[in-house]
C-alpha cells in the first residue's frame, strides 16, 4: 500500500525523472560555478518543470514510408540553389519588379510533425517564409518575395513538399 502511494505521489509530482535530471544538469551547466544557491535553484526547477511539461498536449511522430525522402531532399536542395540565384537576381535588379505578398496554402497534411517539416522547408527556401498556421491547422500563411502567380506557388508547395511529407508523416 505504501509503495502504491509513493508511486502515485512520484507520478504526480515527478512525472519524468529523465526530464528532471536534464533540467537539473542543464541549469548547473548554464552557470559558471556550482554553488549551494545554483544547486538549490536547479533542484527547484527540476521539481517544478516536469509536472507542467506533463500537462502539455503531445502528439507523437508517426513515421510512414521513407522511400520518397531522398528524392524530396534532392528536390529541396535543388530548389534552395535555384531560389538563391533567383532571389539574388531580384535583389540586385530593379526594385519595381519585386512584388511581395502573402498567400494562404490549403493543407492536406494533418500530422503536426509533417506540418512543422513543411514550414521549415518553406522557410529554408530563399524567397519564402512560413508566417502563420491557422488554428484548425488547415491553412498555412506564406510570405513570398516575388508573387507573380499565387496558384503556381501553392501548386509547387503542395506537389514538391507536402505530398512527399504526407507519405513520411501519415
Amino acid at each position: 500500500m505504501a509503495t502504491k502511494r509513493f508511486s502515485e505521489w512520484r507520478k504526480r509530482w515527478l512525472p519524468s525523472l529523465p526530464l528532471a535530471a536534464a533540467v537539473f544538469c542543464f541549469w548547473l551547466l548554464m552557470n559558471d560555478q556550482v554553488t549551494r544557491g545554483h544547486v538549490l535553484m536547479a533542484l527547484v526547477l527540476a521539481l517544478l518543470i516536469p509536472p507542467f511539461a506533463a500537462r502539455l498536449d503531445r502528439e507523437f511522430a508517426r513515421i510512414g514510408n521513407l522511400r520518397g525522402a531522398p528524392r524530396m531532399l534532392g528536390i529541396l536542395l535543388l530548389d534552395i540553389v535555384r531560389s538563391n540565384v533567383t532571389v539574388a537576381l531580384q535583389v540586385l535588379g530593379p526594385e519595381a519588379k519585386i512584388r511581395p505578398g502573402f498567400i494562404w496554402v490549403p493543407l492536406d497534411i494533418a500530422n503536426i510533425h509533417g506540418i512543422a517539416a513543411l514550414t521549415s522547408i518553406i522557410t529554408l527556401t530563399p524567397g519564402t517564409v512560413s508566417s502563420a498556421l491557422s488554428d484548425d491547422r488547415r491553412y498555412l500563411l506564406v510570405h513570398v518575395l516575388n508573387l507573380d502567380d499565387a496558384d503556381r506557388v501553392v501548386r509547387q508547395i503542395k506537389t514538391r513538399y507536402e505530398a512527399p511529407l504526407m507519405e513520411i508523416f501519415p
